[in-house]
């Protein structure tokens, strides 16, 4: 509801199904099916062709950055992209992954866990680009991407590393780390003031790259 207000955009939130009863493919498959449905019909959601978006934020994050990488190989353009802590290297070394490890909300136990049950241990899907965007051949013609990560977090270097990548490919990118917050800051906005702050930013940065309207 927060993105609806603070974007003036029509938010079409993706009920995709879910490991560990349905690994990957299924959630990619469903997220990109939707995004391919909403294209091919935006007219009837009143929305502007030039304005289609993808957002996510932690798994939903991951799912939004290989939608984008899907629509620039098959020529369709996105107006953006909204990553909030994503996962985006599944078989990554990754300090943050060490120095954030425990104590912050989301553990690294909890990461391997989780995408363990939705990619398995074969190093040719977890390292696919489908499973793990920053492992794709090019980052050239994506779309312009506001990403955000948190100082406590597993996953910070590795969101750092994918804005890196894109930028080095000439992608626009709007990248911040937001020193006091945790995993999951997105939803902590009603009772942080830094969250509060941060979600407030990484929205208006995805609204100007919308033209601020539907």
């Amino acid at each position: 509801r927060r993105l609806c207000r603070d974007v003036g955009a029509f938010v079409v939130a993706v009920h995709y199904r879910r490991a560990p009863e349905h690994p990957f493919p299924a959630p990619y498959e469903d997220c990109l099916a939707v995004t391919r449905h909403v294209a091919d019909h935006i007219d009837a959601y009143g929305a502007r062709r030039d304005g289609l978006a993808v957002a996510g934020d932690s798994a939903g994050g991951n799912l939004a950055a290989v939608v984008a990488q899907a629509f620039r190989d098959e020529g369709r353009p996105l107006a953006a992209q909204l990553l909030a802590y994503p996962a985006t290297d599944f078989d990554g070394d990754f300090p943050s992954r060490t120095e954030n490890a425990t104590g912050y909300v989301l553990t690294a136990e909890n990461i391997e866990d989780v995408q363990y049950l939705y990619a398995g241990d074969d190093p040719a899907v977890r390292r696919s680009p489908q499973v793990s965007p920053l492992r794709a051949e090019t980052f050239a013609g994506l779309a312009p991407a506001v990403i955000g990560m948190a100082r406590y977090d597993p996953l910070r270097d590795e969101g750092l590393a994918y804005a890196e990548a894109l930028e080095a490919a000439g992608v626009e990118v709007f990248v911040r780390t937001y020193d006091r917050l945790v995993h999951g800051f997105l939803n902590l906005f009603p009772v942080s003031a830094a969250a509060d702050a941060a979600t407030g930013e990484l929205f208006a940065e995805l609204g100007r790259r919308l033209g601020g309207a539907p």
